[in-house]
């Protein structure tokens, strides 16, 4: 063996013994439970009915992937896909859709190459779900009689219906 090999591996070898506690083991992360995720479709979906809207209502976890999806009676094919993009959307950047889309929509905005992205969309009715600043998924809602502001209300609305399970 090499010296150099054999100065690596003493470097490999002393990092691992030198590893704090804390980084060792198994990792434990908050995430959306499939109670979770029925409540919030729930939720949104009783809010919207107060409007007599036939919505699409989605949910992600916290790695990004849908986690539940529902289309109303009357809801539009391309409302399934505006609910997971807007999901998406709060999700990853960790705040509502709009302020997203507000942030990167500005003349000269630095990071408006992130509306570029194939699953975000710079649309209201996403809403993030948070355990404290932590976000663990995210809920969007398209269809609402209301609009944007509309589909927001809604998505709120689900995020509402968990507050319990998000403490």
């Amino acid at each position: 063996m090499s010296q150099k090999m054999i100065l690596a591996s003493a470097c490999l070898v002393s990092l691992a013994v030198s590893a704090p506690a804390h980084a060792q083991g198994v990792l434990t992360q908050h995430d959306v439970s499939q109670e979770m995720g029925l409540k919030i479709l729930a939720g949104a979906v009783a809010e919207c009915k107060k409007t007599n809207s036939s919505i699409a209502v989605a949910v992600v976890n916290r790695s990004g992937k849908l986690f539940a999806l529902v289309a109303g009676d009357k809801s539009q094919p391309h409302n399934l896909e505006l609910a997971q993009r807007k999901a998406f959307t709060a999700f990853d950047f960790k705040r509502p859709s709009i302020e997203w889309a507000e942030r990167t929509g500005r003349p000269g905005a630095e990071n408006s190459a992130q509306r570029m992205l194939e699953r975000v969309i710079p649309a209201r009715g996403g809403v993030p779900i948070q355990i404290g600043e932590e976000t663990i998924g995210g809920v969007g809602v398209s269809g609402s009689s209301g609009g944007g502001e509309g589909d927001e209300n809604c998505a709120k609305a689900g995020v509402a219906a968990v507050a319990e399970l998000l403490k």
